[in-house]
């Protein structure tokens, strides 16, 4: 029997991505062009054709301005969690601040979609070690699953040592469930294969052998990521950031789609509640995962 693998989307447009955070200032976001209503549709769409059903982690700020768009997501009947509202790094906020942003991010989606929001994702995956007191919050305001982590090294995140797999992490204020970004084990490295700009860059044969062998060889489901803005080669180039920032978002957009259609028709793929809950039945290592250096929220 097929691996199920969770298939997730982080909603958010061209000018939200952390890279050019010191170029679009968020009080002029609304002066902006807006893609991700087109982009997330596309997304939708394909799905539909595949008959998947995934996780969508919504920026607040997108849920509040297009709540057709949060219904549409929830009318095809995909799962929501929040992905923030301002998108910003949480090794960047105190915790006060991180928890007004996860209430207001969460309120929106609830008041609009009628459901409990209960998954949540970190903007640029920034719970790292310098911010893993976020996890008790995330645990003291009901949410049960995150999907925050990247085990690498990255100049933006990354635990590099933390657990690859699903895995429970005991917090002060108890326990969830971390369902981090997929990697394979090159050598000593993890390597990155799970969406985003890796799928972007990496040639396709590639991250389907790399994903197949976590499925088959290690047995255990991946996390798959994409963002809408990567199915879009039109949207307005932005004279900002690094060039090494730039070549990360730009490359190879319009070949995203294509990449996508193939994923889709060689696995299989669902929530990622619906992941986790698999994995518990089939009586996976869900073990607990302390998470050394874990820090009280204070």
């Amino acid at each position: 029997m097929a691996i199920v693998n969770a298939f997730t989307v982080d909603v958010e447009d061209y000018f939200h991505v952390s890279a050019f955070e010191g170029h679009f200032d968020r009080h002029s976001w609304d002066s902006h062009p807006c893609r991700v209503l087109k982009n997330t549709r596309r997304i939708l769409e394909l799905l539909d054709r595949h008959n998947v059903q995934g996780t969508f982690f919504v920026l607040g700020w997108v849920a509040d301005r297009y709540p057709k768009l949060v219904r549409e997501i929830c009318r095809a009947g995909h799962e929501l969690g929040s992905h923030s509202y301002w998108h910003r790094l949480i090794y960047r906020l105190d915790p006060d601040e991180f928890r007004m942003d996860l209430r207001e991010s969460r309120d929106v989606l609830e008041q609009i979609s009628g459901k409990r929001v209960t998954l949540y994702r970190a903007p640029s995956f920034s719970i790292t070690r310098q911010s893993m007191w976020a996890l008790e919050i995330l645990a003291e305001e009901g949410f049960r699953i995150d999907s925050s982590v990247f085990p690498v090294y990255h100049d933006r995140y990354g635990i590099p040592d933390a657990p690859p797999e699903i895995h429970r992490v005991a917090t002060p204020a108890g326990s969830l469930i971390e369902f981090p970004a997929t990697t394979t084990r090159i050598g000593p490295l993890n390597m990155p294969v799970s969406g985003g700009g890796y799928f972007r860059l990496y040639p396709v044969d590639l991250t389907l052998r790399a994903l197949r062998s976590v499925n088959e060889r290690l047995e255990r489901p991946f996390m798959f990521y994409i963002h809408p803005w990567e199915v879009d080669p039109d949207q307005p180039r932005v004279r900002a950031g690094s060039m090494t920032a730039r070549m990360r978002h730009y490359v190879n957009l319009h070949r995203t789609e294509d990449k996508l259609d193939r994923l889709l028709s060689e696995f299989s793929f669902d929530t990622v509640s619906r992941v986790v809950k698999r994995v518990s039945s089939r009586s996976f290592d869900v073990g607990a995962a302390p998470y050394v250096g874990l820090t009280p929220a204070v």
